[in-house]
């Protein structure tokens, strides 16, 4: 039993890492993206490695709150992306 558990925080470790890899990357694809839809990508990525990190958190401190969190982050970046992509259809954002 006790490797099963060292198991299970090897790969909490290894998915808190990745992700935030994969967070610092979104970073830099937002700051330097070439044009606006690569930045809203970035952004909307950059929601999903943060819900991601809020759930392994929530994992790894055995807690049901931050399952609550994830879901109210989760419909706030899906209506910033589409509010975003709104205003560039209508032309609001400038390139």
């Amino acid at each position: 039993m006790s490797s099963a558990i060292g198991i299970m925080t090897m790969t909490l470790y290894l998915g808190f890492g990745v992700l935030a890899i994969s967070q610092l990357m979104a970073m830099i694809r937002l700051v330097k993206g070439p044009d606006t839809g690569d930045r809203i990508l970035a952004l909307d990525t950059m929601v999903l490695n943060s819900i991601g990190l809020i759930v392994l958190l929530g994992i790894a401190q055995g807690t049901r709150v931050y399952f609550e969190v994830t879901l109210i982050i989760a419909m706030l970046g899906f209506v910033s992306t589409v509010a975003l992509a709104r205003f560039i259809l209508r032309g609001d954002i400038i390139e």
